[in-house]
C-alpha cells in the first residue's frame, strides 16, 4: 500500500484530485493535509491548485508549508497540476509574484488582445476547455496515453522553462506553450488530470504507479 498526500493550502480542487486519486488506486491511502508530518511520511506528493499566484504564496507560508513542498519536491515522486505548476518556477507574472524556484524559468500571460485562431477569431483569456497535448520526450507518467490527447485546461497564465530539457509536453493557444514538465522525480501539468476523462485517470494512475525515474513505470506489486 502506498500513502498519497495532497496538499491542502486552502486553494484547489482538492476533492476532485483526491477522488481520481482514489479511483485510480483505491488499495492507496489518499490524504488531503497541510499536516508537515503527514506530507513528510507520503510515498507520493501531489500539488495542485486554481486561483491567484500571489494568494497561493500567501497561504503555503500562513501554513508554514512553502520550504516543505521544495523539500518534497527533491525527494519523492511529486505531481504539480496547474497553479501547482506554475508556483515551481521562478517567477510569475500574475501580481509580479516570486515562485517557488525549483525549477528554472517563469510564468507568462497570455496576449489576449493578439491572439486569433487560424479562422481569424480572436481567442479568449483565460484558455478554458479540451486541447491536445503533444509529448515531448518519454516518459512514465506518459503511459497508455496517445500523442496528442486532449486534456482539460483552465489557465490565463502558462509556464517557459528556462531550458528546453525540462518541457514533457506542449499545446497550442494558438502559439506553442508548455503544458507538462519533467525533471528527476517531479512531474508537473498545466491542465487538469482530475476533470480529463480517460487519458487524465491514465496519466494520475501512472504517477501512482511511477517510481520517480525516468524509466519504465513501476509493477503494482511493488508501488502498491
Amino acid at each position: 500500500m502506498t500513502d498519497i498526500a495532497v496538499i491542502d493550502y486552502g486553494m484547489g480542487n482538492l476533492r476532485s484530485v483526491s477522488k481520481a486519486l482514489e479511483h485510480v488506486a483505491p488499495r492507496a491511502r489518499v490524504s488531503v493535509t497541510s499536516d508537515p508530518d503527514v506530507i513528510r511520511r507520503a510515498g507520493r506528493v501531489v500539488f495542485p491548485g486554481v486561483g491567484h499566484a500571489a494568494d497561493c504564496l500567501r497561504e503555503l507560508d500562513a501554513r508554514g508549508l512553502r520550504e516543505l513542498v521544495a523539500e518534497v519536491a527533491r525527494s519523492k515522486p511529486f505531481l504539480g497540476i496547474c497553479l501547482g505548476m506554475q508556483m515551481l518556477f521562478e517567477h510569475s507574472e500574475e501580481g509580479d509574484t516570486p515562485g517557488l524556484g525549483i525549477l528554472p524559468g517563469r510564468v507568462l500571460r497570455f496576449p489576449g488582445e493578439a491572439m486569433h485562431d487560424a479562422q481569424g477569431e480572436r481567442l479568449k483569456v483565460p484558455h478554458m476547455g479540451w486541447n491536445q497535448v503533444y509529448q515531448v520526450q518519454p516518459h512514465p507518467l506518459w503511459n497508455g496515453i496517445a500523442d496528442g490527447a486532449r486534456f482539460y485546461f483552465v489557465h490565463s497564465y502558462y509556464c517557459e522553462p528556462a531550458t528546453p530539457d525540462l518541457v514533457a509536453g506542449y499545446s497550442l493557444y494558438p502559439f506553442p506553450f508548455t503544458s507538462a514538465v519533467a525533471r528527476e522525480n517531479v512531474f508537473a501539468v498545466q491542465f487538469h488530470p482530475e476533470k480529463s476523462q480517460a487519458a487524465g485517470l491514465t496519466l494520475l494512475g501512472n504517477f501512482v504507479l511511477w517510481d520517480g525515474g525516468a524509466g519504465a513505470a513501476c509493477t503494482p506489486s511493488v508501488c502498491l
